[in-house]
């Protein structure tokens, strides 16, 4: 059997991966192993391991890494201590190929260990654009690690060719994510209200502000002006998520948890929804608000709008729903103006329609994975 090990370090990204892994557990030809470490295992942000194990995935290894700071040092640090946990974790797991979805540091730590120890590595949604975030060059090097590719449009696949990378071995599958559309029942607000223990009334948005890793836009100023753009809008409930374990996130936490104490009954802030609340939270909503990806990958296809806040997400292609703004209070009002009062029905999402599991899931089992990397000149 080809061992399939999948990396996962966040709530969001284990989402977006929750498919492909019950299709790889399916497999009769395929063992999975789950790496699973970072955020997962932090109680600041909801110990989502658990989540994991509930949707009946064993845990082939945890790694403990992530500093509780906010600082860049700490994050540098936070790889360190990633680099050499995974390469014991790895060494003892001895897959046949690493999944690694996205960009952040915690993918780059076990990337670089995976090299190191000649594991083939799987990237998927490599090829994208976000300037504002140290992200983007985190996810450029992880496509210089890995050997096989799987982009969410094509002209990321061009990308990831221009990177040098052959092109038999980068596929364009679409966005993973989206095969929640296709394979997942969504719960309805009634639902969604029991399960989080909060009355939700239409109309409400779901915020979701990450700090600005690269670009200059201060994230403690930047999230109150965009609490202060929400209060212009008594009528809407809000519901808020933590942002994730960057630098200046925990400030961030603090802000939104007193902002909530003070409206309960207006305000939820939640540190972590799960995938199937999320996307049964967004496809409810009157607007997504923020400056996570997910707002500009998945948001579209339910035909929300999404207030793209900033510069964190400069640079991704994007639908018609996506109103960008920014990080002013005055901006984002008016971005929220347009999104709240426009007809997104017919709006195309550019990152596939829902069917990228499968299709990852045939490469990782036909692919020849003894391949010596070449540069690709084109």
């Amino acid at each position: 059997m080809r061992k399939i090990a999948v990396f996962t370090g966040t709530r969001a990204e284990y989402g977006l991966l929750y498919w492909l892994l019950k299709d790889i557990q399916a497999d009769p030809t395929l063992e999975l192993q789950l790496l699973v470490s970072a955020m997962h295992l932090s109680p600041e942000f909801g110990m989502t391991y658990q989540q994991i194990e509930a949707d009946g995935f064993i845990i082939t290894e945890k790694v403990e890494m992530l500093l509780s700071t906010d600082s860049a040092v700490g994050t540098a640090k936070s790889i360190g201590l990633g680099v050499i946990g995974f390469a014991d974790a790895l060494a003892r797991m001895n897959p046949d190929v690493l999944v690694v979805l996205g960009d952040r540091f915690e993918a780059l730590a076990v990337a670089q260990a995976a090299m190191i120890l000649r594991i083939p590595i799987a990237h998927i949604h490599g090829g994208e654009i976000t300037e504002g975030a140290y992200d983007d060059a985190i996810r450029h090097a992880i496509t210089k690690l890995s050997l096989l590719h799987f982009t969410s449009a094509e002209m990321h696949r061009n990308r990831v060719i221009q990177l040098g990378e052959s092109p038999e071995r980068v596929f364009n599958v679409g966005a993973v994510g989206l095969d929640h559309l296709k394979r997942s029942k969504l719960m309805s607000v009634d639902e969604l209200s029991d399960s989080l223990n909060f009355k939700l009334k239409q109309p409400y948005v779901l915020v979701t502000y990450h700090p600005v890793t690269l670009a200059s836009e201060p994230a403690k100023q930047s999230f109150l002006n965009l609490l202060a753009a929400l209060d212009k809008f008594p009528e809407l409930q809000i519901v808020l998520t933590y942002p994730n374990a960057d630098d200046g996130g925990r400030e961030i936490v603090a802000i939104l948890e007193d902002y909530a104490k003070k409206q309960p009954q207006r305000v939820l802030a939640i540190p972590s929804l799960g995938q199937l609340r999320y996307l049964s939270t967004v496809s409810n909503a009157a607007a997504v608000v923020g400056n996570s990806s997910s707002g500009i990958i998945e948001v579209p296809s339910f035909k929300v709008p999404t207030v793209n806040i900033g510069e964190r997400q400069r640079g991704r292609l994007a639908a018609e729903s996506v109103i960008s703004c920014a990080p002013k209070t005055e901006s984002i009002v008016d971005a929220l103006n347009v999104a709240l009062e426009s007809d997104f029905s017919k709006v195309v999402n550019p990152y596939g329609k829902g069917q990228a599991s499968k299709a990852i899931l045939e490469v990782l089992i036909l692919a020849d994975l003894s391949t010596i990397k070449r540069f690709h000149d084109i």
